[in-house]
């Protein structure tokens, strides 16, 4: 079951029109929402970057956000969902092709499905390998939009190198993951990419940059090399899905002694410590 255009239907009766602005030019928002034990997590965070999406493209809601918040409820409970996510996607409408905005009375379109998935606890233990690549997105990446070719052809390079992710670099300048954000620990010290435009401004990495301040951790968002992420202590992504994952390997080369530090397991753990504890057991079940 799924909300699309004004109801819940059947996935299989749903259809999206070849005119949805979505799909002729990537003309939407969308989020993703974990879900532990039947629970949005962090769902407040998440609607507010919708909101700020959704302003920041002039795309006005098809509902108001209490009505969305009710329907992504109701799709979880419809789909008895204990762990897994929920993606949500607004698109400008339906209307003739051209580039301009259609009619402003055009109605906003909303998707919502839901999906089981368990979290990659073996990664998580043991880390993935990343490689690096120039970040040739466009330079509002702080909106969660629908122009995602950037990411997908830099994540199928990692799949063709062999490595789970790669790093983006602007001129050298470290920014993010191709679907999270990144951060190195250095002497200690904890270092991440500001949250301006040329980076999403993660949920998650704002968790973890809360509990680092909790735990004493020092925490540095400044831009950071290409060079000072390969001499890094640790490295690891944040993302909804993914927590707090750690990368081990970058472009062949060790990161530090090869495996999670001292560091990203504090974290990891702090993290663990805000998910419901049911969905902790059996390293989380569909």
């Amino acid at each position: 079951m799924i909300w699309f255009d004004d109801r819940f239907v059947p996935e299989s009766e749903s259809k999206v029109s070849y005119l949805d602005r979505g799909y002729c030019f990537g003309d939407g928002v969308y989020e993703v929402f974990r879900v532990y034990a039947g629970q949005v997590y962090e769902g407040a965070a998440h609607y507010e970057r919708l909101v700020r999406s959704a302003r920041e493209i002039k795309l006005r809601l098809p509902y108001p956000l209490e009505e969305i918040e009710r329907i992504v409820l109701e799709l979880i409970e419809r789909e008895r969902l204990r762990d897994g996510s929920v993606y949500l996607q607004i698109t400008r409408g339906v209307a003739p092709r051209a580039h301009s905005f259609p009619p402003a009375d055009t109605q906003p379109v909303l998707l919502v499905y839901a999906s089981p998935a368990k979290r990659r606890v073996e990664s998580m233990r043991g880390g993935i390998a990343a490689i690096t690549r120039p970040d040739e997105r466009w330079l509002r990446c702080d909106i969660k939009s629908l122009n995602l070719l950037g990411s997908v052809l830099a994540k199928q390079e990692a799949e063709e190198a062999g490595a789970d992710d790669v790093i983006l670099h602007r001129d050298g300048i470290v920014t993010e993951c191709s679907a999270s954000n990144v951060m190195i620990v250095k002497d200690g010290v904890l270092l991440t990419h500001p949250a301006n435009r040329l980076i999403l401004h993660g949920v998650t990495r704002a968790v973890v940059l809360r509990l680092a301040r909790e735990l004493g951790i020092p925490a540095e968002e400044r831009p950071f090399s290409l060079e000072t992420l390969r001499r890094a202590d640790e490295a690891f992504l944040t993302s909804t899905i993914m927590e707090v994952m750690p990368i081990v390997a970058i472009d062949g080369a060790r990161v530090g002694d090869g495996a999670p530090g001292p560091v990203t397991r504090r974290l990891q753990q702090a993290y663990e410590a805000t998910i419901p504890a049911s969905a902790l057991s059996g390293g989380g079940g569909q």
